[in-house]
């Protein structure tokens, strides 16, 4: 599986739109135009109304795929785009240029946000060069410190988002510093017990092992150096981080030092949540999106 496999399987779903709060910005309405020449979905566009016709304008989106809605104030432009949501107007929230916190705020507004039962955690794709299959990290954008349950919440959302672009049992690799249980280190101790959880079937739906360092996670040969036998050693699908920094770094050291493109989205609400940086190219929004429709009609 990659971004190009990923985002033609996107275009074949029907019906599919998007709202996205604060979309008065130059790289959302490239992700926008992007998006339309793929028929991957409609959009609803909120915020100023002017400068957002204005940017869909200049890159000639038709206006039969969008809706314009002019909202004043973050707020009020994060929680109308996230009631559209709610409201079944929308199957996907993206964020546009409104603060994170407001956003999220909107969010998890138990009257007109999208909060459920679950917990939410952050999912991200990569496609590196020379790698012949994406990878995913979680969670590095959300939970600071998880606990084991919340670890247990964050293998299942991302097991599911997996499964819902291809992945029929996804590999995941509990990463530590050390491939060894060292009882002075939290995140060796949990990730012995997420792997016993998954031979127990109390973790159902992907394989999990662990602890794995990152070097004998991804790399048969290190595995096999290192003399591990297992079915996730050296073939992960997805890495899940012991806490946030680890998550953050790993996440810009592939970004930066290997040139990956990336896809992410935050699972576990009513719908799924695209929550890309201001940074990030139309392109990586255009396969977050489809990362997310993927998600939301599977």
């Amino acid at each position: 599986m990659n971004f190009e496999q990923m985002l033609a399987k996107a275009t074949q779903l029907e019906g599919c739109t998007v709202s996205i709060a604060g979309a008065a910005d130059v790289e959302v309405i490239r992700a926008v135009k992007l998006a339309t020449d793929h028929g991957l979905s409609r959009f609803i566009l909120i915020g100023d109304a002017r400068e957002i016709k204005r940017l869909c304008d200049a890159e000639a989106i038709a206006e039969t795929d969008i809706d314009i809605l002019h909202v004043k104030g973050e707020a009020e432009i994060a929680k109308r785009a996230t009631m559209a949501v709610r409201n079944g107007e929308a199957d996907v929230l993206m964020k546009g240029m409104v603060a994170t916190s407001t956003f999220m705020k909107a969010v998890l507004s138990r009257e007109s946000g999208l909060r459920t039962s679950r917990t939410l955690s952050h999912v991200a794709l990569f496609q590196i060069p020379n790698r012949d299959r994406l990878i995913g990290v979680t969670d590095a954008a959300i939970h600071i410190a998880p606990s084991l349950e919340e670890k247990v919440e964050i293998i299942h959302n991302a097991v599911g988002a997996m499964r819902d672009i291809g992945y029929e049992l996804p590999k995941v690799a509990a990463i530590g510093a050390v491939e060894v249980v060292n009882p002075q280190m939290a995140a060796t101790t949990d990730a012995a017990l997420l792997t016993q959880m998954n031979r127990r079937g109390q973790i159902k739906g992907c394989v999990v092992d662990g602890p794995l360092a990152l070097d004998n996670a991804v790399d048969m040969a290190a595995a096999k150096q290192k003399g591990i036998d297992s079915d996730v050693a050296g073939q992960a699908d997805l890495l899940l981080v012991p806490y946030i920094e680890v998550g953050n770094v790993l996440y810009k050291s592939i970004m930066y030092f290997a040139e990956a493109s990336v896809a992410a989205i935050v699972v576990g609400a009513s719908a799924p949540v695209v929550l890309t940086s201001r940074a990030d190219t139309a392109e990586a929004k255009l396969y977050s999106l489809a990362f997310a429709l993927l998600h939301a009609k599977n």
